[in-house]
């Protein structure tokens, strides 16, 4: 049986890995998940998994050394879906961003290259690219153009693995996902903020004109594509992972809106985000024709299905809505935040 350490597995896209792990392969790995519990980390996320002969969960710090080191051995794979991810904090305070996600990142490589890990798989943002125009894609060799502190860390982080590969040939793979949507994503992000907003009855904040377009794909969907390149993928490449599915931000709202039985009246236009990217894109034939991955869900059905699981699991997000996200959300939006 493989030892797999999963870094930041009770948050959103870590959990819902370990949650497929466990679903497609109990026989192959012993999960070893390893969150710190901060703002964004759950562990309800994980509850499923309590009681699997082949999982257990650590409480730490990805940039506390002794401890990385400590659990690091014996470990054959390292998923790193540890991280800071967003964008609006990082523009608050780039400080836990750099920390976390460049010198986290450092501890871990060190301790698994110490160890001898066989895969370090580093899990990474399609939006360390920047903006794209009104055509083209993010390919595996867009030079990286990262606008926002948040991006700016994750480049620095995958840039960091990378060179661990080229100058001691660790084996490291990287990879760069578009846009994900699902069940247990933290409500600050736009699909969970603006379901759970209008199931209380608030307004939902459009930045700037709502005309932003991001390439959406389920979890579910980047999870197996994580598994894919875990099994086949070649040491030091870069692995793009979308959707190819382009949406503006102002369709999703609506169709969210439409689905809840919500009017327009809903919506409050605030202020853009500072450098806010206005395209992202992903190219993702490498990872299919190398893997022989692709996205199986259906964009309608998984957001049908993804409504559906915040509507039934109020208990989990009203209790993440409240104290110390709720003084975030104030001071970020505002009034915005206000009971219709």
């Amino acid at each position: 049986m493989n030892n797999i350490l999963v870094t930041g597995a009770a948050g959103f896209i870590g959990s819902n890995f370990v949650r497929m792990l466990g679903e497609t392969g109990k026989s192959d790995w012993n999960i070893i998940a390893y969150d710190n519990l901060t703002y964004a980390g759950n562990l309800a996320n994980l509850t499923d998994c309590q009681g699997w002969d082949n999982y257990q969960f650590i409480k730490g710090d990805i940039c506390d050394a002794p401890d990385v080191d400590t659990v690091m051995k014996n470990v054959d794979v390292v998923v790193h879906f540890a991280a800071e991810s967003h964008v609006d904090r990082s523009i608050l305070s780039a400080a836990d961003f750099i920390r976390t996600n460049v010198e986290g990142t450092r501890v871990l490589v060190d301790a698994a290259m110490k160890h001898k890990v066989s895969r370090f798989v580093q899990v990474s943002t399609d939006e360390v690219y920047g903006s794209l125009g009104k055509t083209g894609l993010f390919t595996e060799k867009t030079p990286l153009s990262p606008n926002s502190p948040y991006s700016a860390s994750k480049a620095a982080a995958d840039l960091l693995v990378l060179a661990y590969q080229r100058t001691y040939g660790f084996p490291v793979l990287v990879t760069r996902c578009s846009n994900n949507y699902g069940p247990y994503q933290f409500p600050e992000k736009l699909i969970p903020l603006f379901v759970t907003n209008l199931l209380e009855d608030r307004s939902v904040p459009v930045y700037g004109d709502g005309r932003q377009i991001r390439d959406w794909i389920h979890v579910d969907d980047h999870c197996r594509a994580i598994l894919a390149v875990i099994e086949k993928g070649r040491d030091g490449e870069v692995y793009n992972i979308g959707g190819e599915n382009e949406q503006y931000n102002i369709d999703i709202t609506h169709l969210i809106l439409d689905y809840l039985e919500k009017d327009t009246s809903c919506i409050e236009y605030v202020t853009d985000r500072l450098g806010h990217d206005r395209r992202y894109a992903i190219d993702p034939s490498k990872t299919g024709e190398e893997l022989g991955w692709k996205p199986q869900i259906p964009f309608l059905e998984g957001m049908k299905n993804t409504i559906e699981w915040y509507i039934k699991h109020k208990s989990w997000w009203s209790e993440i809505k409240s104290g110390q996200y709720m003084k975030y959300y104030e001071k970020q939006y505002g009034r915005k935040s206000q009971v219709l």
